[in-house]
Order: C-alpha cells, then structure tokens, then sequence
C-alpha cells in the first residue's frame, strides 16, 4: 500500500451522540467515499460536530485538522440523508475547500437503503447538484442494506 492519506469527518449536530459506527465500519471496509482510499491507509485526525446550523465549528475544527494534518474532509453522510439534509452543505463544502486549500469529500458510510427510499418518495434529491453530493456514498442495493 502507499503512502496513509489522514483525514478528519464533519457530522451533523443532529447526531452529537453518534458513535461513528457506520463511518468508522466504512473506514476499515473502504465502502461509500472510503472506496477512493482502496489501496491506502486511513488515518483520522479528526471527528467531531458542526455545531449546529449555521456550522460555527466548521471553521474552528478544520484548522485543528489541518494542523493534526489533515489532507481532506468528509462531510458525513448524516448531513447528505439527514431530514431535512444539511442547507449549508455545499457551502461547507466550497468554504473548506476555499479557506484552507484541503480536499472536500461529500459522504462517510454508503447511503442506507431506507434513507434511499424516502428521499427518493420525498423528491429530495432530483435538483442536479445532487448528484455529485450523492455519487461516493450511494452505492449498490446490497450495501446500502447493509448499512441499514
């Protein structure tokens, strides 16, 4: 394998009391955005909370990641699939991106198949940036029930 590739997760504030479980089991499995990692090692230098709308911890978190070493940043899968899913996502996103120079990755853990079929009844999803935000974590049917 190559060189580890260090990495720090975002989660919606909605889940504070989240464990990790399906991030980290997507970590250790390479499954959702953790794919792009197949053939490195992951090292988490960071996890930890927004903080809430509008994201006050997004900025304060990342320079701590940063300086941990962090060379990219998952937005959790929680805030793509969360209902409503996070307004302030691709501002997240692009202001990551923008203010310390780091690779941004939509998702964690591959979209669980319930979270699928509601959003999907909800038309949640249909605007065209959706795409991109749910290409990493969407997965195949069998995954997302596995990770239902």
């Amino acid at each position: 394998m190559s060189r580890t590739v260090k990495i720090g997760i975002i989660i919606c504030d909605r889940y504070r009391r989240c464990a990790g479980g399906k991030c980290f089991r997507a970590m250790r499995e390479k499954d959702g955005a953790f794919n792009r990692y197949a053939d490195r090692e992951i090292e988490l230098v960071g996890y930890t909370t927004c903080d809430g709308c509008p994201g006050g911890n997004v900025e304060y978190a990342v320079d701590e990641m940063k300086k941990n070493g962090a060379e990219v940043i998952h937005l959790a899968t929680g805030l793509i699939v969360g209902y409503p899913p996070c307004p302030y996502l691709q501002y997240f996103h692009d202001y990551i991106h923008t203010r310390y120079g780091l690779e941004v990755v939509y998702g964690t853990h591959p979209i669980p198949e319930k979270y699928k079929k509601i959003h999907e009844q909800l038309g949640t999803w249909k605007e065209t940036q959706w795409k991109e935000i749910l290409e990493a974590t969407l997965s195949d049917e069998q995954t997302r029930l596995a990770y239902d």
